[in-house]
């Protein structure tokens, strides 16, 4: 079994690391780790910020560190709310904050063609003493419906519903989820790469 940190204190994103690695993989995340500084998220692109997380928890865990970052990106904001998706609405803000400041944005900018086109997007970087291993990145297309719907998942979940689904990710179960999602997309290629 191949053990491997999560760069998060994420709960939510470490449950769903554990259930698409599978019994091969032992997770852990920052919560294990509360020694690991927080790192400042710095960069321009989703690769970026993971890559910044990954190397600085490498530096101080001596085995496989795996960093995520993701967030939304809607057509109609300009690609908004993007590498700043966990805090659109302020620093400290939650998850109903940026999704109210989401929904104020997109009436406030108008559309008459139907519901807004958007994406979420992840990158993950692996890293092992500071060295990059790899790179690893999943989209899911989708609209935004109008209210949110769902109590599953988090984030912005309830208002993102992915193309060819009628249920919003919130709206899904998270064997569902985990089917079609950005996430999950990019930790099977993780998985792939590190079972090679």
């Amino acid at each position: 079994m191949q053990t491997l940190l999560l760069a998060t204190r994420n709960a939510h994103k470490t449950r769903e690391f554990s259930a698409i690695l599978g019994d091969e993989f032992a997770v852990r995340d920052l919560r294990s780790e509360p020694t690991l500084p927080l790192v400042e998220e710095t960069g321009r692109t989703f690769v970026e910020n993971a890559m910044l997380k990954a190397v600085a928890a490498s530096q101080c865990f001596p085995g496989l560190v795996v960093a995520d970052d993701s967030g939304l990106e809607v057509d109609l904001l300009g690609g908004a709310p993007g590498v700043f998706s966990a805090r659109y609405a302020g620093e400290r803000a939650g998850d109903q904050e940026n999704t109210k400041k989401l929904l104020r944005e997109i009436a406030r900018c108008g559309s008459s063609i139907g519901l807004p086109t958007a994406r979420f997007r992840c990158a993950l970087v692996l890293a092992r003493e500071e060295e990059v291993l790899g790179t690893f990145a999943g989209v899911a297309e989708g609209v935004i419906v109008s209210a949110p719907r769902g109590d599953t998942g988090f984030g912005y979940d309830p208002v993102f519903m992915p193309a060819g689904a009628t249920k919003t990710f919130a709206e899904m179960s998270a064997a569902e989820k985990n089917q079609i999602s950005h996430r999950a997309q990019a930790i099977r290629a993780l998985r792939a790469a590190l079972l090679a």
